[in-house]
């Protein structure tokens, strides 16, 4: 039996018990029999995580001096360069003598968000278990020993960096870090971890377990954020610890309820759900956004400031959760870019003369840049072999235009997906913004809007171009801006509608729509219709149609959305032979796609849209996966990290149910002989949809509307008659090769094979 049968049936067996349903969900468990070899680093951690999504807990070390790193999503070092960016406020040292040489063994548990652990020697058994509350801000350290041991302690927080620190007990041991008063910093961050004990050395006895709780508060918490830390702390009792449980296994519980898929594939279904584990411990409805590493921050100088990368990896890490119905999880992604909107106004005011925002590649919160030149052209000559550090205003642009616009994707999802009209009306202005740089800066030539200067790839000096790059700058109609320009005025126009707003700047979005570029094809190298990258390229130069590839499929597929079989089917055929022939075309044996340094949470859900068959995608998703992931499930990439977070789930949902093309199919990319099933996966159009295929047959779909919208859908059984039922149990009999449905809010409709009475 494949785990997920085991939790469903686990579920139907042990009824309502949250802590019993937790168990079946920890089937998907990740196993480690090995101190983590990678911690601290710059990058991804490969050791046991947890979090709750603002605060995220790193167990490093070896079982006689474990280290629990304490990372927080909004302690960040607000500099406008690198290295800026997410810092590490702080951790805790465990260590016990006796357990020096012992065996390792961890487990990572999606169901109860833990990490458990035994560590054996001769001389003591230690069970462990740590988790971070879901609802609270507080690490929980559990220790059990069949020995009597000293248990010595260090709290600390990390230094250096401009930063200052303390220390002290306050009948309880605290540490803070803060960032302030340096001549870079653009806001203060301070940071206060405190320990439920006033001592560093506490004995374990047999048969009683010792809790260590810290309590972690930062500024952006709470301006009294030290009192609040050292207050908890002190409060800390085996009943508090018992209600922050039973909280967190309800959050968690709840978690688990949004959706199901059940595959019959326990390899797949493991990252599918430990995808979304991760992800949930890195993102929370009210928190500050996650940068490139989540809260998994194990020092300082996190690679890229571990800030917030606007072409595409601050974005692609939510992909999969609004297909997965844990919207929640997505609510924090829109702060930063409407905090950046002022400063995005000035720079497209200032460099070039256009209205609306545009955006650099890096930002942070709070209207903060990440990403600017270094300050001195003796830096800028050491980093990247040019002394000129006025580039854009002092702002890495790195010749792209569309950053901005990048996220109007996300944002869309998110409208789509919910209907939400205090979201949208949220969103909306930044869309406008959006649309107003577009309106000034395309061209209108020979009766087309072309797009100049914005380049398909990161245009910038650096060392291996020995800091000479403007002969790289020239991209004409860029196949991913030409995709994001046609989804912005897409999406505006919908919004525009659904709220009844701005109906006279239609007219002008129309027209852009009508009279945009077509995407530009080209002749590949052995002779067969080809997507190209951009019309031409610099210096006018015309361009190899090199198919479609990572870039081109955020223009397109995503999170573009505005190519698809359904869209255009004769250009889809074309992009489904791209994708067909990537295998050729691979750097590595197992790097179908070439995600190595990026892109498999792209490459691989673009080839299920464009139909590349299912089977095979799986097969070469194995294949990258095991190319490099650690054994906390985190696949890993050079490029970026929480990213690949969305790799898996996304992949299997849109080949259980796709709806980005204004229409719902149910099982459009999925091997009719394999059985498979998925429960409350979430449509365009605010539909919750289950569906199970097994023998080769669709046995049904049940769609639950949430906003009373018309419900399109490709008829299920292909040329056969649907019988439709509703609540009220009155049925119709539905024909066609697409079914709309007029349906109210919260109906619940379901959807049948027809036969004869």
């Amino acid at each position: 039996m494949n785990t997920h049968k085991a939790f469903l049936l686990g579920l139907a067996l042990l009824g309502t018990s949250l802590v019993k349903a937790q168990f079946a969900m920890d089937a998907y468990k990740a196993v480690f029999t090995a101190p983590p070899q990678h911690v601290p680093t710059t990058k991804t951690p490969d050791a046991p995580l947890a979090g709750n999504g603002d605060i995220g807990i790193t167990m490093g070390g070896t079982p006689d001096k474990l280290c629990f790193y304490i990372g927080k999503n909004d302690f960040w070092r607000a500099y406008p360069v690198y290295p800026g960016g997410i810092a590490l406020p702080g951790g805790l040292d465990i260590s016990i003598d006796e357990l020096r040489g012992a065996s390792y063994y961890a487990e990572q548990l999606p169901g109860s968000a833990e990490i458990a652990a035994k560590f054996s020697t001769s001389r003591c058994e230690l069970k462990l278990s740590a988790w971070v509350a879901a609802t609270d801000n507080k690490v929980i350290i559990e220790l059990e020993s069949d020995k009597a041991v000293t248990v010595r302690l260090r709290l600390w927080a990390a230094e250096g960096n401009t930063s200052i620190t303390a220390h002290g007990i306050d009948k309880v041991m605290w540490v803070s870090r803060s960032f302030e008063n340096t001549e870079l910093l653009r806001w203060p961050t301070h940071v206060a971890l405190a320990l439920n004990s006033n001592t560093d050395k506490l004995s374990l006895t047999p048969g009683r377990k010792m809790q260590l709780v810290v309590s972690a508060y930062t500024n952006h918490d709470t301006p009294d954020w030290k009192k609040k830390a050292i207050t908890e702390a002190g409060k800390v009792t085996e009943s508090v610890i018992g209600q922050l449980r039973k909280e967190h296994h309800t959050w968690w519980d709840n978690f688990w309820k949004q959706s199901h898929i059940n595959i019959g594939d326990s390899y797949f279904e493991k990252y599918y759900y430990q995808s979304q584990y991760l992800f949930a411990c890195s993102s929370r409805e009210g928190k500050f956004a996650p940068g490139i590493w989540g809260p998994f921050v194990t020092r300082d100088e996190a690679a890229w400031g571990g800030d917030y990368h606007l072409n595409y990896n601050y974005q692609a890490p939510y992909w999969a959760s609004f297909s997965s119905n844990h919207i929640s999880l997505t609510d924090n992604f829109d702060q930063p870019l409407l905090d950046y909107m002022e400063a995005g106004r000035k720079h497209a005011q200032e460099l070039l003369n256009c209205r609306g925002i545009y955006y650099p590649v890096g930002i942070g919160p709070k209207g903060l840049c990440t990403a600017m030149w270094p300050l001195t052209p003796e830096e800028m000559l050491d980093k990247y072999a040019t002394r000129e550090n006025t580039i854009d205003g002092g702002y890495k642009f790195l010749g792209q235009k569309i950053n901005a616009v990048f996220s109007v994707g996300n944002m869309l999802m998110r409208y789509y997906s919910t209907y939400d009209e205090a979201y949208a009306r949220k969103v909306y202005p930044y869309l406008v913004a959006c649309a107003d740089f577009w309106e000034d800066y395309l061209s209108l030539e020979n009766g087309r809007y072309v797009i100049r200067m914005d380049h398909f790839n990161e245009v910038m000096p650096n060392k291996r171009n020995g800091g000479v790059w403007r002969n790289r700058l020239g991209d004409f109609n860029s196949t991913l801006s030409l995709g994001l320009v046609r989804m912005l005025f897409q999406g505006v126009m919908d919004m525009s509608d659904f709220l009844s707003v701005d109906r006279m700047r239609q007219s002008r979005w129309k027209d852009i729509l009508e009279k945009l570029s077509e995407y530009p094809l080209g002749i590949a190298e052995d002779g067969r219709q080809s997507l190209k990258n951009m019309e031409r390229g610099p210096q006018n130069k015309d361009v190899q149609a090199s198919g479609l590839n990572r870039v081109s499929i955020h223009g397109l597929i995503l999170p573009g959305g505005v190519a698809g079989p359904v869209t255009d089917a004769g250009f889809n055929a074309i992009l489904l032979d791209d994708v067909a022939h990537w295998v050729e075309k691979q750097r590595e044996p197992n790097d179908w796609g070439n995600t190595s340094n990026n892109g498999i949470e792209t490459c691989y859900p673009g080839a299920v849209r464009v139909g590349y068959p299912s089977d095979k995608i799986l097969s070469y998703l194995k294949k990258r996966i095991e190319m490099n992931v650690y054994p906390n499930y985190w696949i890993v990439q050079g490029g970026g990290g929480i990213e690949t977070f969305a790799a898996v789930p996304l992949t299997i949902n849109e080949m259980l149910l796709q709806s980005y093309e204004d229409v719902i199919r149910v099982f459009p990319n999925w091997n009719s002989e394999k059985d498979a099933s998925f429960e409350n996966l979430r449509a365009y159009g605010a539909f919750l949809v289950t569906s199970t295929l097994k023998q080769g047959k669709i046995q049904g779909v049940t769609v639950i509307s949430e906003k009373g919208r018309i419900c399109k859908i490709e008829n299920p059984w292909k040329g056969q008659a649907v019988l439709l039922m509703r609540k009220d149990k009155k049925t119709d009999v539905l024909y066609g090769e697409y079914l709309q449905i007029p349906t109210a809010v919260g109906e619940r409709i379901e959807l049948s094979l027809y036969t004869k009475p």
